[in-house]
């Protein structure tokens, strides 16, 4: 009754299901894992948003990296901005969704050492892509800046490519080895996102918090790879016994067309 399954269609047919099996319940582990790694980051940021602000230095030193468990982390320094090598960084949006620059301003230490500190987000106001923005100047001499430790930028990380042959004093990506390199001093590793003082006018605007209450989508598509593949068999199975009651069907139908009296 069921010897078709042997039939080259079913075959194929069979290979197919029994390979979707596996990949569809390793797609949902997949989505298990990306749903538990944001879980752990909104823990991470909400601990760091909460805790009293620290000496960078404390968290971090020139060549380090920014360790996962310090993201976010509120830190605090003293010393005076750098205006004169000051950059931007290109194609960077604000809360709605326009387009600008973030403001990247070496902050010197009083021990000569340098803060790379994110200052906000400008508007392009409609420059060329070669035009510098007008940025509104940081507080002048020495003040305490506090902010969110974040990490280097990287391609990888960031999905942005580092374009070569950028216009002067803008940037791609924020990262603390290649600014050590532009500014030939010891530059801290990571940045941060200032959050205080906060500046005396519209620009630059401050980087928001991050949102650390949405958890997204990832446990529902687990759930729903995982019906997909208990799915398969089932549905193999229907098609099997449909095509065995056809085929059956069909049989009965041409026996009694055979066995049926001729005409008169």
């Amino acid at each position: 009754m069921y010897r078709f399954l042997l039939s080259r269609q079913w075959v194929i047919l069979t290979l197919v299901a029994l390979a979707l099996i596996p990949t569809m319940i390793d797609l949902g582990f997949w989505q298990l894992h990306r749903h538990e790694r944001r879980v752990a980051l909104n823990n991470v940021i909400a601990e760091s948003l909460a805790a009293e602000p620290v000496p960078v230095e404390s968290l971090t030193s020139p060549g380090a990296q920014v360790k996962d468990a310090d993201l976010y982390r509120r830190v605090t320094a003293q010393g005076r901005f750098d205006t004169a090598h000051e950059v931007v960084v290109r194609r960077r949006t604000n809360a709605d969704d326009e387009v600008g620059y973030h403001v990247l301003t070496p902050f010197v230490l009083s021990d000569g050492k340098v803060l790379l500190v994110n200052r906000g987000w400008v508007p392009s106001d409609g420059l060329s892509q070669t035009a510098f923005p007008k940025i509104p100047a940081p507080p002048q001499g020495e003040i305490t800046v506090t902010g969110r430790l974040m990490q280097d930028q990287t391609t990888a990380q960031s999905g942005i490519k580092n374009v070569q042959g950028l216009p002067d004093r803008q940037i791609m990506l924020i990262n603390s080895e290649q600014e050590a390199e532009r500014l030939g001093k010891q530059v801290l590793g990571g940045y941060i996102e200032m959050t205080a003082p906060e500046p005396k006018g519209d620009t630059p605007e401050l980087i928001p918090a991050p949102d650390h209450d949405s958890i997204g989508n990832h446990m529902a598509y687990a759930v729903q790879w995982w019906l997909f593949s208990a799915g398969v068999p089932v549905g193999w199975v229907i098609l099997a016994r449909r095509e065995a009651r056809d085929r059956a069907q069909a049989a009965t139908k041409k026996q009694q067309e055979e066995t049926a009296p001729a005409p008169v």
